[in-house]
């Protein structure tokens, strides 16, 4: 049940009823027709905008259309009133039975707020892809967090979801990983380790040299790196996956696929997907333009093999293979999402850490070009998390040489509390994580707010069935307070569309922040005033038509903790 879906529906078979009679003229379009909650909650339950949006291609005056249309919506058991203010909204108040329906509904319904709005479509949703050299980072706890969100919203609104990790094993780094897993390995042997700068320090390391001279011996001690260095950095790539899904794990993120960047190279791969390019004659020679700003001293002109990606929305065209011939960084990527493409999703999401700016778009240009503007990609950037204890900067993790790690984090709140509040921003703002703040238990700590919520109503179940009541009876509604929590129940299934069409679960926790509130604030009433209790003694009838909005508030609470992968609480401890 969406209550504004029905309402919105209704408004329109109102204006097609007024095409009918010859007061709205034939072939309006009601694409950009709302219906949502008012400003003011003053105003009514909800708005619409059916007259301001349709009066100039009817070419008649809003308050006209409006006036009409009120008319016709009053004559609807579940509209109380319809009043036109300003210059042409119109502001509803529905029926009070239709908020007693709509906790009925709720209890009644299997999945309340679930979408048909995705319609099966295909997405993938790529995320964390840290560089396995090392633990994740605070930085990409916050990726993975609202990556996995994201995911679980899109699963929610009626799409099939592709949780995907890209593994960049392909480069550099994990040459240097291996020659710091290397100089572990000596350690375990008995020998200094000589850990050099551009070297990982961390003691992540130590026990991966360990495995390592456990499973070889000295086989490779004193030998030249050209002996080693392969083996080494497969056995050091395998080791740190093995960490990093440990980690992932302990929050609560599952990936469904692991892409490794080294399986592209050597496989034709890349060149089958520049090949695509190339067809579409978007690979040509070419000499770029200086850099814009100060100019690099080592700056040349020389002609490189260039993606026409101006061609596609970016800014300047992008080199695909250096002087010497071999691949750019941009050309994995792009024979990544070529792969991507080539499986068949409908829709391509990118999580990438704040750093990325300036690979978005590009990235988008090669999505674009590849599916020949067919398959959208959305890249999401997660801003930088700052870190506090005790209202100071915490900064220092030995295991991982001069950062925060995920593991520290979950460790140190559990999983729960991090993922909450990992969405109580919006992904490309900052955020503050004060270790302490987080687990205070008062109003201004958002993931406490909501899961006492959610404990409030598991004790008064539990007190109900303790005298032989469950909340199977007719709702009953009766104080604003009571009302006031319907209506934001109502506002659920909307919130999780516009979520899920925006990209933006953190939404979610806003949302179940100001349910929370609404209940508490009528719990609160409830001190003052007996009547407005959810169990009221001695008297099983009343009891039964109250908490049914206390059930229905969990259900929501419940799903809307769940898209976040929170585990609602049933009592505080």
């Amino acid at each position: 049940m969406n209550l504004f879906s029905d309402i919105r529906a209704l408004v329109i078979a109102a204006l097609g009823e007024m095409v009918a009679e010859g007061a709205l003229p034939a072939g309006l379009s009601y694409d950009n027709v709302t219906v949502e909650p008012p400003r003011d909650a003053g105003h009514g339950d909800m708005a619409t905008n059916a007259a301001m949006v349709l009066a100039k291609p009817a070419g008649l005056k809003p308050r006209d259309i409006a006036e009409a249309l009120a008319g016709k919506l009053a004559a609807d058991d579940r509209i109380a009133s319809a009043e036109v203010a300003g210059p042409g909204f119109l502001n509803l108040r529905l029926d009070p039975g239709v908020w007693a329906g709509l906790v009925e509904a709720i209890l009644s319904a299997e999945g309340y707020g679930r979408s048909g709005m995705g319609r099966g479509q295909k997405v993938n949703v790529e995320y964390v892809s840290a560089n396995p050299t090392g633990p994740l980072h605070v930085g990409h706890t916050r990726g993975a967090v609202f990556g996995d969100a994201l995911a679980a919203l899109l699963e929610f609104s009626g799409h099939e979801v592709t949780r995907e990790y890209y593994i960049n094993d392909g480069g550099a780094q994990v040459d240097v990983l291996a020659r710091s897993a290397y100089e572990r390995y000596r350690e375990a042997l008995g020998h200094m380790p000589q850990i050099e700068e551009g070297l990982y320090p961390g003691d992540y390391l130590v026990p991966v040299g360990e495995a390592l001279a456990a499973e070889v011996g000295d086989k490779w001690l004193d030998q030249p790196e050209a002996v080693w260095l392969a083996e080494v950095r497969d056995f050091a790539v395998a080791k740190m996956l093995q960490m990093i899904r440990e980690d992932l794990a302990a929050l609560g993120v599952e990936m469904d696929v692991f892409f490794s960047e080294k399986s592209l190279y050597g496989t034709g791969r890349i060149e089958a997907a520049i090949e695509d390019l190339r067809a579409k004659g978007l690979i040509y020679k070419g000499v770029l333009e200086p850099p814009k700003g100060k100019m690099p001293e080592d700056w040349e002109p020389r002609e490189q093999t260039l993606f026409r990606s101006t061609a596609h929305g970016d800014d300047v065209d992008r080199p695909i293979m250096k002087s010497d011939g071999s691949w750019t960084y941009f050309a994995p990527d792009i024979a990544y999402h070529y792969d991507k493409v080539s499986r068949g999703f409908d829709a391509l999401i990118d999580v990438f850490g704040a750093d990325h700016g300036g690979y978005v778009k590009r990235m988008k240009a090669a999505v674009a070009a590849l599916s020949d503007g067919k398959v959208p990609l959305d890249i999401k950037l997660t801003q930088l998390v700052k870190l506090y204890k005790n209202g100071e900067p915490f900064k220092m993790s030995k295991r991982a040489g001069n950062f925060v790690t995920l593991r520290d984090v979950v460790d140190a709140v559990g999983k729960d509390v991090t993922r909450f509040h990992m969405l109580t921003r919006k992904n490309d703002a900052p955020l503050d994580f004060d270790f302490d703040k987080v687990l205070e238990q008062s109003r201004e700590n958002p993931v406490f707010y909501v899961q006492y919520a959610n404990a409030r109503v598991h004790s008064v179940l539990r007190k109900a069935a303790d005298a032989g009541v469950t909340p199977v009876g007719a709702p009953r509604l009766d104080d604003e307070a009571e009302f006031d929590v319907a209506k934001k129940l109502a506002e659920w299934p909307r919130l999780v569309e516009i979520a899920a069409r925006t990209h933006e679960p953190h939404r979610i926790a806003f949302y179940l922040y100001d349910l929370a509130s609404a209940f508490h604030t009528l719990w609160n009433k409830g001190n003052e005033n007996s009547g407005l209790r959810f169990v009221q003694e001695g008297d099983r009838d009343a009891t039964s038509a109250k908490i049914p909005l206390a059930w229905a508030v969990s259900i929501v609470i419940s799903a809307g903790l769940g898209i976040l992968g929170v585990t609602p609480a049933e009592e505080m401890r």
